[in-house]
């Protein structure tokens, strides 16, 4: 496995479209794999192939760590950690939202909060192109909202109000530049 570079915000890839997986061949597999030794190394709980420059709608999450921040009846619910999501699909949003703080790998020191809708229904395939479908909530909701973004071409920060996104717009800009610390690999415009 090997740990693959985080592109930063400003990078093309990051606001393109991702194209629909066709197959899961050695190649997927070993991305699928960089991913999650990537996400680890960085200490993240999901990653986007955009994110490591690959054009494949694809993303992985790892919530494990929140465990013990998280309600009890959500930590029974929790399936096994990290996840596979392979051309995923929403197809049903809470009407109820939450706000929350996000920050993102690509995005390094900055943080803000976003409403996004509490619950989501996913349709995906595992990296074994087994289909499934699945309601998600809380913390797992919200992850696979902000990874599913990435497929879009969307970054955290269009959920912005546009006032915060014009206090932010030096540092946004500093880390387009590669002008940003990080304490993972990262692959600047």
């Amino acid at each position: 496995m090997a740990i693959l570079p985080i592109r930063l915000l400003g990078t093309p890839i990051l606001r393109q479209q991702t194209v629909p997986v066709q197959s899961v061949d050695a190649e997927v597999q070993k991305l699928i794999d960089d991913m999650i030794e990537t996400m680890h190394n960085a200490e993240g709980i999901g990653l986007a192939a955009p994110q490591v420059g690959r054009s494949e709608c694809l993303f992985v999450v790892g919530i494990s760590e929140l465990l013990e921040d998280m309600a009890e009846d959500l930590q029974t619910k929790l399936p096994d950690q990290p996840m596979v999501f392979i051309n995923p699909e929403i197809t049903w949003e809470s009407e109820a939202e939450e706000e929350f703080e996000e920050g993102c790998l690509s995005i390094p020191d900055i943080r803000e909060s976003v409403l996004r809708p509490e619950s989501i229904q996913i349709t995906y395939r595992d990296r074994n192109m087994q289909k499934h479908s699945r309601t998600a909530d809380g913390i797992l909701a919200r992850v696979i909202q902000h990874e599913y973004d990435h497929l879009e071409g969307v970054l955290f920060t269009d959920h912005i109000s546009a006032f915060r996104r014009t206090i932010l717009k030096r540092k946004l800009a500093e880390i387009a530049r590669g002008n940003t610390r990080a304490n993972y690999p990262v692959q600047p415009v």
